[in-house]
């Protein structure tokens, strides 16, 4: 029996996931929803077997459906996550889940009371890409984790409810998350707004993890070059990850450093200290399919065997803590924040 599903936000992401929940045999879309006529009226068009509706009410009260997907501005998301909560609902969010941890820890454990799904739209996580680096790094093919570096930055599009760090973050953060499988314990970040008052533009984040691994991130909407690239550095293999590369979005290099061992003698102390690895490259083969099929698929999936997503809800908190911890180090220029 098919998982009837309702869509609230039909801008700009909501289509994409629309799209891929009608496609699953698993799913019916019954329900899009929006206040803008305008965005409501293409997507019914589309889509015309679902309902359509500019009040979110009318779509919960339906005890038909099971199922609901928050695709709106973050300020939003608590208030009609905790509304489908609720009303008995299973919930799937955009990124970034809540606007503070606090909001995530209390549909966390409404979603845990009520024995729903609850998952977060993390969509760099399911695609081919992170999924092979996800399987390196678990499969030990790099070595003892050394740094995760990434670079997202873009001319636009400029936001007027958050800045730069709780809209482009929000995925570097879930990689991270998904691929190092540890949490930070420190956070430090610097911001500057050069076009809206308030507004973060540009932002370098780095976290600590106890130890000699570290993290860095450079998030920017003043650029004029777009960038997404991520390198990750092993003792044994490092990978560079470039989402803008059509074919060849994964690089793994056999390249590194090893450090020589010397002993008292004067001489033998004057040696260098290192020595240098260089191997093959190559190019590991990637799954190509839409990562929001993924997404759809591993929703309908925890809720027909009522498990824990990969991107549940604890998931969402983390990258929440980590935006917030940033953003309090943005406010206090630069002091590192622990967590």
């Amino acid at each position: 029996m098919s998982i009837t599903v309702g869509v609230v936000g039909c801008g700009y992401w909501g289509p994409n996931l629309i799209r891929n929940f009608a496609e699953n045999e698993a799913a019916e879309l019954r329900w899009v929803c929006d206040r803008d006529e305008r965005h409501l009226s293409k997507v019914a068009r589309r889509y015309p077997a679902a309902r359509a509706a500019a009040d979110f009410g009318e779509l919960v009260a339906d005890p038909r459906l099971d199922a609901v997907v928050i695709a709106t501005p973050v300020s939003t998301h608590f208030d009609f996550a905790r509304r489908a909560l609720e009303a008995g609902k299973h919930v799937l969010v955009e990124k970034p889940f809540t606007a503070t941890s606090a909001e995530a820890e209390e549909l966390i454990a409404l979603a845990g009371r009520r024995g729903l799904a609850l998952m977060v739209d993390h969509t760099f996580i399911y695609t081919g890409a992170v999924r092979k680096i996800k399987e390196m790094v678990a499969g030990g093919e790099l070595g003892d984790l050394l740094y995760f570096d990434s670079v997202r930055i873009n001319l636009g599009l400029f936001q007027r409810d958050i800045n730069v760090v709780w809209d482009l973050a929000p995925h570097d953060f879930s990689v991270m998350d998904y691929v190092v499988g540890r949490s930070a314990t420190e956070v430090m970040a610097t911001g500057s707004c050069h076009v809206e008052p308030g507004i973060e533009n540009i932002a370098y984040v780095q976290l600590r993890f106890g130890d000699s691994l570290i993290a860095n991130f450079h998030f920017n909407w003043l650029s004029p070059v777009k960038i997404r690239r991520t390198l990750i550095a092993g003792s044994r293999r490092m990978i560079v990850y470039d989402d803008i590369e059509p074919t060849e979005k994964v690089r793994v290099y056999d390249k590194g450093v090893t450090r020589n061992e010397y002993g008292a003698d004067e001489e033998e102390a004057y040696r260098t200290l290192v020595s240098y690895r260089t191997g093959d490259v190559w190019v590991p083969k990637l799954d190509p399919t839409e990562a929001l099929r993924y997404v759809c698929a591993e929703f309908l999936d925890s809720i027909k065997h009522a498990r824990p997503s990969v991107s549940d809800g604890a998931a969402g908190l983390r990258v929440v803590r980590l935006l917030e911890a940033a953003q309090a180090s943005i406010d206090e220029g630069g002091r590192w924040i622990k967590l």
